[in-house]
């Protein structure tokens, strides 16, 4: 299999108008652009790879496409957005030609192209099947907040661990670093096909975390560990924090 490139990669950007916090949150304005908008813009800037935006309403597929990037219609019933990812993924490529698919959440417009990057680093190696991001918890209160869930892994390097377990609760125990884990994944094809056909797992409905379904299905995780987490835009609070943040990158 070849390595991932501008050819064989993929960015999808999952946007969803059914928000119950932030109504209408794909085309909330953000220094003069909607937020879905935004987020393409910062995928496209990781350079990695053709950007195309997975919507489920015709109004943001028309601003989508007035902004000038790719977009597809998804269906709106998805049990999760790895179906919907999978879903686009068929229909913009039905030809298998991609390889690699970058998930990148909708709410994420302040994310920087970096890190977007980082996240395809640990499919360099050909026994990984799901790439994702993670950063050392610095705030003594998220340590045992449960939304904020945490990755439980083995160091593989000082910027990358293989996952052996994702938590809501304060683990692993005893002295040591507590790892965020950022919810950006990079698929193998083969392995997100692989990871829509099976249903979900009991880890995963007991944690209510997804990405349980491929560690209890025996598939490798593989976390690279970065500087900053991506501001992810779900209340009307987020949505100022951000204007408030990309308005001072873009100065």
């Amino acid at each position: 299999m070849a390595s991932p490139n501008l050819d064989n990669v993929l960015v999808l950007i999952p946007a969803r108008m059914a928000s119950t916090r932030l109504p209408g949150k794909p085309l909330a304005d953000i220094c003069g652009k909607p937020m879905v908008i935004q987020v393409a813009l910062r995928a496209k800037e990781a350079a990695i790879g053709r950007v195309v935006v997975a919507v489920d309403e015709q109004e943001v597929f028309d601003v989508v496409a007035a902004a000038g990037f790719e977009v597809v219609m998804t269906a709106k019933a998805h049990q999760s957005g790895s179906d919907r990812i999978h879903e686009a993924l068929t229909k913009v490529d039905p030809e298998g030609r991609i390889e690699y698919v970058v998930n990148v959440q909708g709410d994420l417009p302040t994310i920087e192209p970096e890190t977007v990057r980082a996240s395809l680093r640990p499919l360099q190696d050909a026994a990984v099947d799901i790439a994702t991001l993670t950063i050392a918890i610095d705030n003594e209160e998220d340590k045992t907040a449960p939304h904020v869930v945490k990755v439980v892994g083995s160091p593989l390097s000082e910027t990358r661990m293989r996952a052996l377990y994702f938590t809501r609760a304060t683990a692993p125990y005893g002295q040591g670093p507590l790892y965020h884990h950022i919810g950006l994944y990079t698929y193998r094809r083969a392995a997100l096909e692989r990871f829509v056909s099976l249903g979900p797992s009991t880890l995963e409905k007991r944690e209510s975390l997804e990405q349980l379904r491929a560690l209890e299905a025996g598939m490798r995780i593989d976390v690279e560990i970065v500087d900053t987490v991506p501001l992810g835009v779900d209340t009307p609070a987020d949505l100022e924090k951000a204007r408030r943040i990309l308005s001072a990158q873009l100065k």
